[in-house]
């Protein structure tokens, strides 16, 4: 006659890798048939129920109860297993014995105050508070658990970006943070490729394919599942995207998800084709209508990602720091001053694919239409030819006046790194603009250089050779002013674009410093103690922090906690 025992620990909080390891451990006992070690959960205790191993003693255990329970021959070898149980916890302990253990984060990010990252991977219903805590900490996330609701993940991604922080998660399972592996991640060679990824074995296929394609990566960041969704709005990709546009090592960038929302679509398309960096995309399951779009190419299958983005990577080169002027660090913004509408009009078209957002007084969309179209934010174009400029005076294709003025105003901003101008000639224009913009602009860049700062100007001159003005002669005395010429206007605003892109999120969203990526890793584990003897074993530093649920696993007075601690 086989015989049940249990046997119920009050608050003795275990994380799910130990659960797992004491009960292969009771049931590869003499006589031991069947074992469950569990935390008291509803869902646990149904699944014991499953398997008939639930009795009356689990079932009054609470969430943060240890619930044991052996199915044995007779009742002498139940008993005897359940007898074992303090001795296999002991010889566990020793066994991966890592020294003091703190119990909070606070405590362990003063052990290890390098650290930047910490993993969560402890219960949903607790998960969001521990991340909390470290965002409080000033620390990234990478976020394992899952059962977390969406509305804690939406408040947790929120949170974070203002601080400028990544949450990875939840239900994050891998990333590669300057060579380390987070999670379940596969060892693979350093190389050119990042990677942004909604999926976690996703992630895993192409990162393990590039490797076998002799290629290698750079980073790879996990989103969570839901970070795609219409509600969560993909910031942690986009901040993703913005991190990899950045790092200089990182030359080709994959991104890997179902397909998203078409809203959230769009963002993240925009973001990718502002990095200006080859972006290899599969929408798992999504069909695109071309293959090509600029610097974006997407393709079908997670195998055509990785071998694509190997492909390109040996076609491009690195991009040289030294290409950039040198500007100050306060300088990062692209002001647009055109005499032309039309050209204002496909400026802030083709800017919408190269930087996160364009201000303007004659806006493509009503979200980014200048409050003050006399003062310029942030990225911004304004259309001088526009009714309220040209009240009382003639239009700025004749008189260049109003635009000399704002030329010395944007100048004057210390913000201000690119100014792009449209030079239009022809019959009934100014007969020589160039005469008059040309030691504006030249005062521009000198009072610019007397307070530090580096101001480029770029003109697009639209013309012929044969004009009253004549092309080459206005290009010649533009260029003698210090101005950057092109004849293209598409070409000018590219180069414009280019000399800022990387200076601001083109997330949208605050930056994250690149040193969450090339600073050596070192992270506070919270919950499976396997994640932190993983990145022990590849030399990171981490602290594993003993961790118990608050006020013992009631919700109520955990509530009452933290608003005594004000949060």
């Amino acid at each position: 006659m086989t015989a049940l025992k249990a046997e119920v620990r009050r608050s003795a909080y275990y994380d799910s890798v130990v659960l797992m390891q004491l009960q292969r451990a009771l049931a590869a006992l003499p006589g031991v048939l069947d074992a469950g070690v569990v935390m008291g959960t509803t869902a646990n205790k149904d699944l014991l129920a499953q398997n008939g191993l639930l009795t009356a003693e689990v079932e009054t255990a609470a969430a943060d109860d240890l619930c044991i329970v052996v199915k044995a021959a007779d009742e002498a070898q139940a008993q005897a297993a359940l007898a074992q149980v303090d001795d296999l916890l002991r010889r566990r302990r020793h066994d991966g014995d890592q020294g003091y253990r703190p119990k909070s984060l606070a405590t362990a990010a003063t052990m290890l105050p390098e650290a930047q990252w910490v993993l969560v991977s402890v219960p949903g219903s607790y998960a969001a508070g521990v991340a909390r805590q470290a965002l409080d900490l000033g620390k990234h996330v990478f976020l394992y658990s899952d059962n977390v609701p969406m509305e804690e993940e939406m408040a947790l991604k929120e949170t974070a970006a203002a601080k400028g922080l990544l949450v990875m998660g939840p239900d994050c399972g891998t990333a590669i943070i300057n060579g380390v592996g987070l999670g379940f991640a596969n060892r693979v060679r350093r190389g050119p490729i990042g990677l942004v990824a909604a999926s976690g074995t996703g992630l895993q296929t192409v990162s393990s394919r590039i490797h076998q394609l002799g290629s290698g990566i750079t980073h790879a960041l996990g989103t969570g599942g839901r970070d795609f969704s219409e509600r969560v709005g993909a910031v942690t990709a986009r901040q993703g995207l913005d991190l990899l546009a950045r790092d200089a090592e990182t030359r080709v960038i994959v991104l890997i998800s179902k397909p998203p929302a078409p809203a959230v679509a769009a963002r993240v398309l925009q973001a990718a084709r502002a990095t200006g960096k080859p972006v290899v995309i599969d929408f798992i399951g999504y069909v695109a209508e071309t293959t090509r779009r600029e610097n974006l190419h997407f393709v079908r299958t997670l195998d055509e990602a990785a071998a694509l983005a190997v492909e390109l990577a040996d076609r491009t080169t690195p991009e040289m720091s030294t290409a950039l002027p040198p500007f100050a660090p306060s300088q990062r913004y692209l002001r647009g001053l055109y005499s032309g509408g039309t050209l204002a009009y496909e400026a802030l078209l083709l800017l919408q694919d190269m930087l996160p957002g364009v201000y303007s007084n004659t806006p493509l969309d009503k979200t980014w239409a200048l409050p003050n179209p006399m003062q310029s934010r942030e990225h911004t174009v304004v259309d001088l030819g526009e009714d309220v400029f040209t009240v009382g005076r003639l239009h700025p294709m004749l008189d260049n006046d109003l635009r000399i003025r704002r030329l010395r105003q944007e100048a004057a901003d210390p913000e201000v790194a690119v100014i792009l101008l449209d030079v239009v000639l022809g019959y009934g224009a100014h007969p020589d603009p160039a005469a008059e913009l040309g030691p504006a602009i030249a005062e521009a860049i000198a009072v610019a250089r007397d307070e530090g700062r580096h101001l480029e100007v770029v003109v697009a001159v639209v013309g012929t050779d044969e004009d009253p003005q004549d092309l080459n002669r206005q290009s010649e005395q533009l260029r003698a002013a210090g101005a950057v010429v092109f004849t293209t206007h598409q070409a000018a605003v590219a180069h414009a674009a280019g000399l800022v892109r990387g200076r601001t999120s083109l997330s949208g969203l605050p930056p994250v410093s690149l040193a969450a990526l090339t600073q050596p890793l070192a992270a506070l584990n919270v919950g499976l103690e396997s994640f932190a003897d993983s990145l022990t074993a590849q030399g990171a530093g981490v602290v594993q922090v003993d961790w118990r649920p608050v006020a013992g696993g009631n919700e109520r007075l955990a509530g009452i906690l933290a608003r005594m601690r004000g949060r």
